[in-house]
């Protein structure tokens, strides 16, 4: 059968007249046959999933009836476009008593439809063909992704070990130096759970400047932070004249399905963004946005949200310690990164993570998420759904059980 006209007509940022046509599987769609490959072959044996990368638990109750109560308001039924002051005074506060940010909620903040669509939408106020975006790996692709569709192109910075998992800026050439626009960061940085220190931050400030860059800090873990309070890149002096902080309630409040979030910072980056977005989308749901506004007033739920993800994590730490992992406690998120083993007692070998992980769901039913970006890890989530503290307990000592007949080897 030939192929339709229009195969000839997608954009070449997709594929072009390939599109479509790509056998390469995604590295999830191989999780997801792993997992039915071991429900169908052991029946009787529940999943752990520790692949999982969405909060268990809904929003709480009280935000929840919020959201209730505005949906049936009538000046929230019509277009949102770029946010509702309620909305925008609520981060300037939040910002303020969290963070020790000033801002000014009608000119520094805006709202997007969760962090995902700003970091899409970002690129376009900045990238023109040629222009480079540096991105950290392993990590959220979304803002390289989109710098190419406008013809840029993305320069790979890996989060290696021997660096504490922070980019090594020393790496670029000068050639791309001259090209940059965009530097994207992840603090606390997913999938490896490293935090950002004032020191780190101030490099940045001061390369930004010296290499007229823009930052774009991506924030959407930044209540899930343990080895220290939770912080802001805008925090730093010098930080609100290069760049601007994208936030999301999704982690600190288990709101992810709600899609609401917000970039802040510089006065005149935020307004660029407003303009793409404007074209772009015409807001979320105001009855969301004024129950956000409540879940940002009230410090409380991300406050439980950490104590329950950071109490998850040190249970799992020491879970994976007994069985012959290498890891110890991040320093933020819900993720647990750590080195993949290379092989069982057995004599089993493992090329990379991705053979160790499709090992563990396929014969083990532990379900894990393979980066081999920056080395061979495995990422561990907790936001495993377990309604109680004894039911963490139970799964824990389960995976325990499975791991430890295994026998993981490191070389």
């Amino acid at each position: 059968m030939s192929d339709p006209y229009f195969q000839q007509l997608f954009a070449e940022r997709i594929g072009g007249v390939n599109y479509g046509k790509g056998t390469e599987i995604y590295k999830f769609e191989k999780i997801k046959r792993a997992k039915r490959k071991a429900l169908a072959d052991f029946p009787n044996r529940s999943l752990v999933d520790f692949g999982i990368g969405e909060n268990d638990s809904m929003a709480p109750e009280h935000i929840r009836q919020k959201l209730n109560a505005e949906a049936n308001l009538p000046q929230n039924r019509g277009y949102m476009d770029n946010g509702n002051t309620n909305f925008k005074e609520a981060v300037a506060r939040f910002m303020q008593r969290n963070f020790g940010v000033t801002l000014n909620p009608a000119t520094q903040v805006n709202h997007s439809i969760g962090s995902k669509p700003a970091l899409a939408m970002i690129p376009a106020c900045f990238i023109n063909p040629g222009d480079v975006t540096l991105m950290t790996v392993p990590g959220y692709p979304v803002a390289g992704t989109h710098t190419k569709y406008y013809g840029g192109n993305v320069f790979r910075l890996p989060l290696l070990a021997e660096n504490n998992f922070y980019p090594d800026f020393k790496s670029i050439p000068a050639d791309i130096w001259t090209k940059v626009k965009l530097l994207v960061i992840n603090y606390p940085n997913s999938p490896t759970g490293k935090t950002a220190t004032t020191d780190f931050y101030k490099q940045v400030i001061d390369l930004a400047n010296e290499k007229k860059f823009v930052v774009v800090q991506d924030a959407a873990h930044s209540l899930l932070s343990y080895d220290q309070a939770p912080s802001s890149f805008l925090s730093v002096p010098g930080a609100m004249d290069v760049g601007v902080e994208v936030h999301s309630l999704s982690k600190g409040f288990d709101m992810i399905g709600w899609r609401i979030g917000w970039v802040c910072g510089a006065e005149r980056m935020v307004q660029a963004f407003a303009d793409v977005k404007d074209n772009s989308d015409s807001g979320q749901f105001g009855a969301i946005q004024n129950a956000a506004a409540a879940a940002l007033d009230d410090d409380g739920i991300h406050a439980h949200t950490r104590t329950k993800y950071k109490r998850r994590l040190e249970k799992l730490v020491a879970m994976l310690s007994r069985c012959g992992f290498q890891c110890k406690m991040p320093g933020g998120t819900y993720f647990l990164y750590t080195k993949s083993p290379t092989g069982l007692k057995d004599g089993t070998v493992f090329k990379n993570a991705e053979e160790a992980s499709q090992y563990l769901i396929t014969q083990l039913s532990i379900v894990t998420v393979p980066w081999d970006d920056a080395g061979s890890f495995l990422r561990f989530s907790v936001t495993y759904e377990a309604a109680t503290e004894a039911a963490e307990d139970a799964l824990m000592a389960e995976a325990e059980s499975r791991l430890k007949g295994c026998g993981v080897q490191f070389s």
